[in-house]
């Protein structure tokens, strides 16, 4: 039996997702979370990962440089959670809502992973320790890369 698809292109610019209930409220779930932490505040420290030093090497000019674009990339990752909760029980998307989704399901892994502490060297592990407080985040992370994987497998399936 072939492994199940997440996202499949229909061949005419759109994409059809195939998520289980289970998927669907974790999505659901999340989104809210994120889109809280950005508005209320886009410099706590779980954000790092999506917001990284330009200038490390010169403090002045990281912060002209995060005045510049901080207020514009904060609008466009809650414009793409907004779509993304929008659209959370869809079969459809089209290219932009994909795009929308890729991002929001890259920026939902990457603060995962900071709150997880999760480095280049963690590996899957598909039984993980029921005694680990962290066990159901854990596989959220990875549940969302491998979500992460086929959406970006999809979308350059049409190029």
């Amino acid at each position: 039996m072939a492994p199940r698809q997440p996202l499949t292109p229909n061949g005419d610019g759109t994409f059809s997702l195939n998520l289980q209930g289970e998927e669907r409220a974790l999505i659901a779930a999340i989104v809210p979370d994120l889109r809280s932490l950005l508005a209320d505040d886009p410099n706590d420290e779980m954000l790092t990962r999506l917001f990284p030093t330009a200038r490390p090497d010169d403090p002045e000019a990281e912060a002209e440089y995060r005045e510049m674009v901080r207020d514009d990339l904060v609008s466009k990752r809650l414009s793409r959670l907004d779509m993304v909760a929008e659209l959370a029980e869809a079969t459809v998307l089209n290219q932009e809502q994909l795009a929308a989704w890729m991002g929001a399901v890259n920026d939902l892994r990457l603060v995962l992973g900071t709150r997880l502490a999760v480095s280049e060297e963690d590996e899957y592990d598909d039984d993980p320790d029921s005694d680990d407080p962290d066990a159901v985040a854990r596989s959220a992370y990875w549940y969302l890369g491998w979500l992460l994987e086929h959406l970006v497998e999809a979308s350059a399936s049409e190029l």
